[in-house]
């Protein structure tokens, strides 16, 4: 059981390093650095909250008794430390009850919705002041005001109460009440589709990047420009679908010229939060045995980034 608690530790690194790793319009990848921001930071970051994946692990299999909302907290303090920035939060956030939940080879008589439904229930008020009081350390950008449970605050709900609270204006909270039904039902499903259609891991994530800009507003956009600039970035992302994405030279050209909107004034644009989301979406295809890691990065879209 040891070498399987290690391995939701690596399959989460690998998750964070794929995403990272893939040409993804708007984000930082191994092609494209921020200059505040640098793949690397991402890279380090990844490897920093791995170990903190695996206690995530023993929260649910019994063998500590350490409060999810510590092993978030725990994460956001090492990513910061390792990197003076912020690169995982909203990851860390996914990963850690996705970590509790997902093992893996897993039990005919387990259900992981229900298990993870179960883990959301118990997180308490203390989980949610180890989180507040994390994400006030980091100050991330575009936090914004909150009408009710501002994390300037000391909170007086439950972590999953408060995420319920964030659900309509933000994508990571809107998985906690969900169930992460957005992760299990459309994400992983759109990935392992692309999966199977391009043969390739990469392929597949800069599919999958498209499809949810195209279908879900980005959270991180909407925080720092406004809802109307993030639908605007939707409807362009379906454009570039219509167009045949990756798969044709016209998509391609259109992703292109998208990439280089998203970049503009100070990459104002980045599409953070589905960039988190899609990271979930490999932990759990990894997880589930949904995805045969092959050599997933040598493969090259003609015409792109």
């Amino acid at each position: 059981m040891a070498g399987e608690i290690e391995g939701c530790g690596f399959d989460g690194f690998r998750a964070c390093v794929w995403e990272v790793t893939a040409r993804k319009i708007g984000n930082v990848h191994r092609f494209a650095d921020f200059p505040n921001l640098t793949y690397l930071d991402f890279v380090i970051s990844a490897e920093s909250i791995r170990g903190w994946i695996n206690i995530a692990h023993e929260c649910w299999l019994g063998y500590g008794k350490t409060r999810l909302g510590y092993t978030i907290e725990r994460a956001i303090y090492w990513m910061h430390r390792e990197v003076g920035t912020n690169t995982h939060l909203g990851i860390i956030l996914l990963l850690m009850p996705l970590a509790a939940v997902l093992t893996r080879p897993r039990s005919a008589s387990r259900n992981t919705r229900h298990d993870l439904t179960h883990v959301l229930s118990l997180l308490t008020i203390e989980d949610a002041r180890l989180v507040y009081s994390a994400i006030r350390n980091l100050n991330p950008g575009g936090l914004g005001d909150a009408p009710e449970q501002d994390v300037r605050a000391e909170p007086t709900v439950t972590l999953l109460e408060a995420m319920k609270l964030a659900a309509d204006r933000d994508m990571v909270a809107r998985q906690y009440a969900n169930g992460f039904a957005d992760v299990f039902d459309f994400g992983v499903p759109a990935f392992v589709d692309a999966f199977a259609k391009f043969g390739c891991v990469e392929a597949a994530i800069i599919d999958s990047q498209l499809r949810w800009l195209a279908t879900y507003p980005d959270s991180l956009i909407a925080r720092k420009n406004g809802p109307a600039v993030a639908e605007d970035v939707r409807r362009r992302a379906a454009e570039v679908l219509a167009l045949g994405g990756i798969a044709t030279a016209e998509g391609r050209a259109a992703g292109v010229a998208l990439d280089k909107h998203l970049r503009s004034d100070g990459n104002k644009l980045n599409p953070g939060t589905t960039a988190d989301l899609i990271t979930a979406c490999l932990f759990v295809a990894l997880r589930e045995n949904k995805v045969t890691p092959n050599p997933p990065f040598r493969w090259n879209v003609p015409d792109w980034l």
